[in-house]
């Protein structure tokens, strides 16, 4: 076991991470910490962008990294934060991704009928009891239960540090230098106001900034169109490989998906420390193993699913801000039909059609306060500099069979 617990992680985006407390350390070499080393952060965007292998842990570290400079800058500001506090800040950043399965947002309740954030807070609960209740205050700032409010909000609001980690970290792995963020300026301009977080005016240009690049990463990177079309691949071949397994309960060539599968039907029990256990041991590598091992079943619809993933012979895919026409739909449905000789029924995951939602700037729920030099406390849109945007709106998107004549 280590004895010296403070050390230090050499990060590409940041350099040097420093590791302030043996119980960040601990946590860190936790099996369930080490998972998110197998856990993409941008799922399968790196199929456009090949740099973007990054993992959960990268992302994870950076956010606890930017946490503890945050904490810095802010007691320069005489803002009175205790060693408790300031351990329990980065205990919660550290853990806020702790819940994510396999390819992240993409699979998504496909095993546990929970959100992430939810597996995140049992798992900090269990992590609290195999830990002597160390991380009783991270908890609380997690769930918004804690009395000074701050503390949440660099965990989870419109400007926090799980964003700006992500932000800075998926521009530099994806290249995309346009979504590059002013991380330090606005670390810098952070300020405490009656416990809440505010930002100080004079980085009104850099907080703009950080929500236009935000909304290109999204347009440009995030819901690209061939990454979209990758991720709802891999949802309808979980929902595909979960079909046959029940339409074949006693065949053999199945049995892989249902030893798969099994730790997860709730129908087989109802204990969800059970699941949870299972749960905590899946990650992308297992997924990956259950596609190429499927992709030797004969069904028609698995193997365009499988081998699409396998080989990035990927469905095409239309995205547009209103809903497509029932005949638009109707006719390439009818045209897979006649490609592939298949039933409509059989034909189901050849096309997805469904709507992604965008958000810019929530003005009401979440709002960025301004704390202008008077010490007039402002929302952000109120001020001449903040840029309207299209963005807080439905993107429709439909993905469909292709032929490429080279696959066997």
């Amino acid at each position: 076991m280590a004895t010296n617990k403070l050390k230090i992680i050499n990060d590409p985006v940041y350099g040097f991470i420093r590791i302030p407390y043996p119980i960040i350390f601990d946590i860190i070499q936790h099996p369930w910490f080490q998972r998110l080393r197998r856990i993409k952060q941008m799922g399968l965007s790196d199929l456009v962008y090949p740099g973007a292998t990054h993992t959960r842990f990268h992302h994870a570290l950076g956010a606890m990294h930017l946490m503890q400079t945050a904490i810095h800058l802010l007691k320069l500001k005489n803002v009175e934060i205790s060693e408790e506090e300031a351990k329990g800040a980065c205990l919660a950043i550290l853990l806020h991704d702790i819940g994510h399965g396999p390819f992240s947002h993409a699979l998504e309740e496909q095993f546990v009928h929970l959100s992430h954030e939810e597996i995140s807070l049992y798992t900090m609960q269990c992590l609290n009891q195999e830990f002597n209740q160390e991380l009783d205050l991270a908890i609380k700032i997690f769930t918004n239960q804690y009395h000074r409010t701050f503390f949440h909000q660099m965990v989870s609001s419109q400007l926090d540090m799980d964003r700006l980690d992500y932000l800075t970290r998926d521009s530099f792995y994806t290249g995309v230098v346009e979504g590059r963020i002013g991380f330090d300026r606005i670390l810098h301009m952070m300020n405490v106001v009656d416990d809440k977080l505010v930002f100080e005016e004079k980085g009104i240009h850099s907080i703009v900034k950080f929500l236009s690049s935000r909304e290109l990463m999204y347009r440009q990177v995030y819901l690209h169109k061939t990454c979209l079309s990758a991720e709802k691949m891999l949802v309808n071949f979980i929902k595909r490989i979960k079909y046959l397994m029940e339409q074949n309960p006693n065949d053999e060539k199945f049995q892989f998906v249902r030893n798969f599968f099994h730790p997860f039907d709730t129908n087989s029990h109802t204990n969800f420390s059970y699941l949870h256990f299972h749960y905590m041991n899946l990650d992308d590598v297992d997924v990956w193993n259950l596609i190429k091992t499927a992709s030797s079943l004969d069904d028609f619809a698995l193997q365009s699913l499988t081998k699409g993933l396998l080989y990035r012979q990927l469905y095409k895919s239309k995205l547009q801000t209103k809903s497509f026409d029932s005949d638009i739909i109707k006719n390439i449905r009818l045209n897979i039909m006649k490609t592939t000789g298949l039933s409509e029924a059989d034909s189901e995951p050849l096309l997805i059609k469904g709507d992604e939602y965008l958000s810019y700037y929530d003005s009401v729920n979440h709002p960025i306060i301004i704390l202008k030099k008077s010490g007039e406390l402002v929302e952000l849109s109120k001020f001449d500099e903040f840029i309207e945007s299209n963005l807080n709106n439905n993107l429709f998107f439909l993905c469909y069979y292709h032929i490429y004549s080279h696959i066997k």
